[in-house]
């Protein structure tokens, strides 16, 4: 699609009707993400370090199975749309979600997380949608504005599942995320509109060397693909422990899911507000701007997070995070699309979100296993020194994010 079929498409409409489908997916994803160390612990008589331990196996499960089927994902994208992806993803989640209120044992919730990633691709693809049909000159503002329906669902996620969890059970909270997924699911399916041509290939060409011959840059690609893996490493590594270091920081005393679930909410308020602007202002300055600077505010507002002695210190620092994941998360998304053809659009960000899910796997691991070979503290600690090791590797392999950053 050229730049004059782009501005006759639909494509602010499908922006507004995408963003309310991420807004209920973020809800669906985050209401029940805090408290997921917390349900593991009720599925057995565990020591804090199999909690840990578990913890990190379930949230990992969804995400090796995601990074797995993510390329076959894209390639069907490919062949069938974007729309077809979204129906799959939402109601194939709500099956799996429905199924994991059911759980007697932790391997069975393992198992179903495990299914949940079969079905992944939500969020992705309507990332992959809104690309593909926005005017490039406009793309830094919608996609950091679609960031926004899915941050601010996963605002509102942990708040209401904190409510739900403590006033009823979070057995009752997995039921309660099946209707939504399902429900975006419907939206998805009547209200989304995509003038779709299939992308013909050639039958013996080599999938991945043909994707990275359709790039003018493909260092450029690999590195901004190997950053948000890393970004969401970080990020994934706190999910097992958060509400666990909570407790902890709480004395083991009061309504321990609620305050878990507005700590894990606040980020999103930030991101909420820093992600259009920070979007807006990358497309009018450079995006490489944004990207940069968002590392080095990351890893300055990850370190302290391990020494804290106070929830309101905690809650404070956690809401600064937000403003780096605006910074970040729509920046890279951005960069891909400005230095990708539109015949890679859908494959490009299918390898994205696989990336994107070995990031959650290994963080999930690392955060589950330091916390219990080591503490909480470690976490933060190691979150921060790898974003700062990103920040190195994009300032030392790519030159023309240094460059751009200096002028």
């Amino acid at each position: 699609m050229d730049e004059a079929q782009r501005e006759k498409s639909p494509w602010k409409r499908n922006l507004y009707i995408l963003w309310v489908c991420t807004f209920i997916a973020g809800i669906a994803f985050s209401e029940l993400m805090p408290f997921m160390s917390l349900y593991v612990s009720q599925l057995g008589h565990f020591s804090k370090a199999q909690v840990s331990f578990y913890s990190g196996l379930v949230y990992a499960a969804t995400f090796l199975v995601t990074a797995i089927v993510s390329p076959l994902w894209g390639m069907l994208a490919d062949i069938k749309g974007r729309k077809i992806m979204l129906i799959r993803a939402s109601f194939g989640m709500a099956f799996a979600m429905f199924l994991m209120g059911l759980v007697t044992n932790v391997w069975e919730l393992i198992a179903l997380r495990a299914l949940q990633g079969l079905f992944s691709g939500f969020i992705s693809n309507a990332q992959a949608l809104i690309a593909s049909q926005t005017p490039r000159k406009h793309s830094g503002k919608a996609l950091g504005t679609l960031v926004t329906g899915s941050t601010s669902g996963m605002l509102m996620g942990p708040i209401i599942g904190g409510v739900l969890a403590q006033f009823f059970s979070i057995r009752d909270t997995f039921f309660i995320t099946a209707s939504l997924l399902a429900l975006a699911g419907i939206l998805s399916a009547t209200l989304v509109k995509e003038y779709f041509v299939p992308i013909k290939r050639e039958k013996n060409s080599k999938e991945h060397r043909g994707l990275l011959s359709q790039f003018q840059n493909p260092r450029l690609i690999i590195v901004l693909l190997i950053s948000n893996m890393m970004v969401q490493l970080g990020n994934i590594s706190i999910a097992p422990i958060i509400s666990l270091y909570i407790k902890e920081l709480m004395h083991n005393q009061g309504p321990i899911a609620l305050v878990a679930g507005i700590i894990a909410a606040l980020p999103g308020i930030s991101n909420i507000i820093s992600a259009p602007r920070l979007g807006a202002y990358g497309d009018a300055h450079g995006s490489n701007k944004v990207l940069m600077a968002g590392y080095l505010f990351a890893v300055i507002m990850y370190f302290p997070q391990g020494f804290v002695s106070s929830i309101w210190l905690l809650g404070i620092l956690r809401f600064f995070i937000g403003i780096s994941d605006g910074a970040l998360f729509p920046t890279i998304q951005t960069l891909l699309t400005k230095n990708s053809p539109t015949s890679a659009t859908s494959a490009v960000f299918s390898w994205n979100q696989s990336f994107q899910a070995l990031g959650n796997m290994f963080g999930s691991l690392l955060g589950g296993s330091l916390a219990g070979l080591f503490d909480y503290n470690v976490v933060f600690i190691s979150t921060a020194t790898l974003l700062l090791l990103n920040f190195l590797i994009l300032w030392f392999t790519e030159p023309s994010l240094r460059l751009k950053f200096n002028r």
